[in-house]
């Protein structure tokens, strides 16, 4: 970790704990800031402010109170979650101190270079497949996964060494709070419609996510998805070097699929058939993990090597095992409709029975009929539940029925199905109606599988 001296003697807030909060009050501490923590839930009940206190920083819990901006603090460290509407953020913002989120932090204590990831769907995805693939060759250090995957940034940062590399999963929430953040090498899945309650504007949203690059040189790589016209157009406006990637197509550079086959730099690296994960999605993700790869010089034998052997990150098309010939898969963190679109199209729709469902943020679901037609039998939950079954109809799905939650639906789904069928959680809706987040959601799927296979 760099030993900056940037926030000694100066009066920090952190808005907000959770991991990314605490992980930050603890770095500001250590740097010598005079950190104060302000988080909403009552001191009783927080095992991080208690911590905290406990080391000598400041907490105030259970309520943000306003008038605790008049100690004139230097910096706002504000957990992403938080949107900039919050009244205390915009008393802040009104006052000048500036607000950023704790990635910006890891940046300024980081020894290593730091690939940024970034998009609406795949991200995790693509994250965890980068840092498998830098970790499969013979490079010095270790890739190290932080950011949005669940490693707070700033404490993988002080753990990094200069050899290392760190992998970093970006939201636009997180991305919104940067300054001079800056990334070596950093990627853009793609970029649809998504958190519109958050950034009330899809312009707004895509600002956010462009932020990534708002500070790389021509020294820096910026990979883009190159099968969308936005991100083509958006390449034009930004100093860092463009590698694309695309799928049935050739490119003169960069990565590529054609043919059955992944090429980069129109070398060929592996069959399609080779992955280790399903979905026209998830070649996406290894087009854009294999670009990163291939700038540090791993190896084509490497590569195929790891991505045969991956197959999955927890409750994104994640394989949960096999009861009575029906395979189960927890697809949980398919928070949105392109989410589940993206993981159908890894399946053969006449043999899956599709549980979907969730929070009700007023989303047609009319996007979604292409993609549900031919499925073999439809499972509704949640607040959308009525919504999701209409839509279902329209699609033509001869089997819908409703469930009281996702691990309700697995049973229902066990008898609607018969052997050689796949049963698929993919909610195309976050899990706030129902669940704390959607891991949770995808922890109680699974557990109802294996009680299944516990009662055979």
């Amino acid at each position: 970790m760099k030993k900056i001296s940037t926030y000694e003697n100066k009066k920090v807030l952190v808005l907000g704990l959770a991991k990314s909060g605490f992980s930050a009050a603890k770095l500001l501490h250590e740097l010598g800031a005079f950190v104060t923590v302000n988080d909403g839930k009552p001191f009783d009940e927080n095992p991080e402010a208690q911590e905290l206190l406990s080391l000598g920083v400041k907490v105030i819990a259970g309520s943000h109170p306003i008038e605790l901006l008049d100690e004139e603090f230097s910096l706002m460290v504000k957990n992403p979650g938080i949107p900039y509407s919050h009244p205390f953020v915009q008393k802040a913002q009104e006052l000048g101190i500036p607000v950023i989120t704790e990635v910006e932090l890891a940046y300024e204590v980081a020894e290593c270079p730091i690939i940024g990831i970034t998009g609406t769907n795949g991200k995790t995805t693509t994250t965890t497949m980068t840092g498998l693939l830098l970790n499969a060759g013979d490079l010095p250090g270790t890739a190290r996964l932080a950011g949005n995957i669940g490693y707070p940034a700033s404490s993988v940062a002080q753990e990094a060494t200069a050899d290392d590399k760190i992998v970093m999963e970006l939201s636009s929430f997180q991305l919104m709070g940067i300054t001079d953040f800056r990334p070596h090498v950093a990627v853009v899945t793609n970029i649809y419609e998504a958190h519109i309650d958050y950034h009330k504007t899809r312009k707004e949203y895509v600002k956010a996510k462009w932020h990534l690059q708002q500070n790389m040189t021509e020294k820096d790589y910026l990979i883009l998805n190159w099968n969308q016209e936005e991100l083509r157009e958006l390449s034009k406006k930004t100093k860092a070097t463009v590698l694309p990637f695309a799928t049935e197509q050739k490119l003169p550079k960069g990565a590529y699929s054609l043919d059955g086959s992944i090429y980069y730099n129109q070398e060929q690296i592996m069959d399609i058939t080779e992955l280790g994960v399903p979905g026209s999605h998830n070649v996406e993700n290894a087009l854009a993990a294999i670009s990163v790869a291939k700038l540090y010089g791993i190896s084509n034998e490497a590569i195929k090597n790891a991505l045969h052997h991956f197959h999955g990150v927890p409750h994104r098309t994640q394989y949960v095992g096999e009861f009575q010939g029906r395979k189960f898969y927890n697809d949980s963190k398919a928070t949105n409709i392109l989410a589940t679109k993206m993981a159908l199209s890894g399946f053969q729709l006449d043999q899956l029975v599709l549980i979907a469902g969730g929070l009700d943020r007023g989303n047609s679901f009319d996007e979604l009929i292409p993609a549900l037609k031919g499925i073999k039998a439809l499972i509704t939950f949640g607040e959308t539940q009525n919504r999701l079954a209409e839509a279902g109809k329209k699609a033509g799905i001869p089997v819908i029925k409703a469930a009281e939650n996702a691990e309700a639906a697995v049973p229902i789904a066990l008898e609607l199905s018969e052997e050689g069928d796949s049963i698929l959680l993919s909610p195309a809706n976050a899990s706030w109606d129902q669940y704390p987040n959607f891991e949770i959601r995808g922890e109680r799927f699974m557990e109802a599988v294996n009680k299944l296979t516990i009662q055979k």
